[in-house]
């Protein structure tokens, strides 16, 4: 598991805070950074505990959270800290994120998320805007501020970690060209605000049916126009373009009243850093699905080009940036990272079986069709939390039992490979019109870890190729009679 020593920390921080120590010390589902989050309670004593490896990336983040709490703005407040073991604890804003609400709706936009989407761009304005005003920026990390430097750094992570990979080929001296061009021309606007850095649909929690903000540790000083095309062109937000424009609307109306804003000024801005935000999404999809080969970042990879796209084709870049627009329509147009034709899956007879087993109780479970072969991935090399008392009456579809994997074994790493070795097995089915495939997960007791990777594979093969995959946990039927 996590250090025994980080959670005695933490129990040890709640106990100071609530006057009582916690009864329950449970990982949450681990976010992009080495920041392991968990959630301590007792009786109505709740809190989210913070363990953080970054000394200076805390100082920031407990010190913008007490200045914005300060100012009423929609962020956790901070109960306790102890930064000698890296630790603290934050106010529970519950688990529900203005994501889910987009995987809810799969991507339609009703009129109640659209209000939503209103609340959200007005609380932005507030915190950008009025949580600016005597914010210690001394204590941002890396930087004070969203200057050219920090610029060039989003522009070499999208060169070497996705246009190199891509291999389009580019002229590098042209394309140093444009991005200073780029540079010069997003530098003009208004950058004395707070700039949140990643404002996405994931770092914005609803509770009571409003939005509360969190992971801001990399905010600094810059335009109002970056974290708005943050969230109005996340990349798998997928949000209709009328809608974009009513919501950019809306958060000018909002913005207007709290400092002076020139729209037209604003706007001519905006779509500059829509492609400087998109190529930043772009070369960190790149490092984490190329590079680190995690299958979910390749599989975003359409949806910021989607965006790419529709601002050329709107003729929206507000400069002629030539080398820039050769690689990405090259790119676009080499269909390198278009998302496989469901309809192929959809219309296949090919049905694929997939098992979660027990090596204790049972064999390998014998291949269905007749004909033989299939994959079996043995999973007990992984940390297992059936091993500890709070997860033996859980399974691998219990959210505790999830983040335990995500936070505590190596799960993330292997199930990349099993699709790596999987999608070439199905993908070649499907073109030779082959129609049967079995995979088996095994592990000690088939709750836990068997359990957690069939269903992520089920999922993962449903999403990319539409087939029809059949789900069996073997040996579900025992698990609450054996607990």
């Amino acid at each position: 598991m996590a250090s025994p020593k980080t959670e005695w920390a933490l129990a040890e921080l709640f106990e100071s805070w609530a006057g009582v120590p916690p009864d329950l010390i449970l990982p949450l589902a681990p976010s992009g950074s080495d920041r392991i989050y968990y959630r301590l309670q007792k009786n109505d004593k709740v809190a989210i505990g913070t363990y953080s490896p970054h000394a200076r990336e805390s100082l920031a983040f407990l010190n913008f959270s007490k200045h914005f709490h300060e100012r009423k703005l929609p962020v956790p407040a901070i109960y306790a800290e102890n930064l000698d073991a890296k630790v603290y604890l934050q106010e529970d804003l519950g688990s529900t994120t203005l994501y889910s609400f987009l995987l809810q709706n799969q991507h339609q936009f009703p009129d109640s998320l659209v209000q939503l989407y209103k609340k959200v761009v007005e609380k932005l304005a507030h915190l950008q805007i009025n949580g600016s005003k005597e914010l210690q920026y001394t204590y941002c990390f890396p930087k004070e501020s969203f200057d050219r430097e920090s610029m060039f750094w989003d522009f070499n992570y999208f060169k070497y970690h996705f246009l190199l990979p891509s291999q389009v080929g580019f002229d590098e001296v042209a394309l140093e060209k444009d991005f200073h061009q780029l540079a010069n021309f997003l530098l003009q606007a208004d950058n004395e605000y707070f700039m949140f850095r990643d404002f996405q649909s994931r770092n914005i929690l609803i509770r009571n049916g409003n939005p509360y903000f969190i992971d801001y540790q990399g905010g600094r000083k810059g335009a109002l126009q970056y974290d708005l095309a943050s969230l109005l062109y996340q990349a798998k937000a997928n949000i209709p373009n009328d809608i974009r424009e009513s919501l950019i609307q809306h958060y000018l109306d909002t913005a207007s009243q709290l400092t002076n804003i020139d729209r037209d000024s604003f706007l001519s801005y905006f779509y500059g850093y829509v492609l400087m935000r998109n190529i930043q999404v772009l070369g960190a999809y790149g490092f984490r699905g190329i590079y680190e080969r995690k299958a979910h970042f390749l599989l975003s990879i359409p949806y910021g080009l989607k965006n790419i796209q529709w601002l050329l084709e709107e003729g929206k870049i507000p400069l002629a940036l030539p080398e820039i627009t050769r690689c990405l329509q090259a790119i676009i147009k080499s269909q390198k990272y278009d998302p496989y034709d469901k309809s192929k899956g959809e219309n296949s007879l090919l049905k694929v079986v997939v098992n979660s087993f027990s090596y204790h109780k049972r064999q390998i479970p014998v291949e269905s069709s007749g004909n033989g072969g299939g994959f079996v991935f043995d999973c007990r090399f992984l940390h297992n939390p059936g091993r500890y008392e709070p997860y033996k009456k859980l399974s691998g579809k219990d959210e505790s039992v999830i983040n335990f994997l995500k936070h505590f074994s190596d799960m993330e790493p292997f199930l990349n490979n099993v699709y790596r070795m999987v999608d070439a097995a199905v993908e070649n089915y499907l073109e030779r019109s082959f129609t049967h495939l079995e995979i088996n997960f095994g592990c000690t007791g088939g709750q836990h870890r068997s359990v957690y990777a069939a269903d992520q594979l089920t999922t993962h093969l449903k999403d990319k190729y539409g087939i029809d995959v059949t789900l069996s946990h073997l040996e579900q039927a025992n698990w609450s009679k054996e607990n």
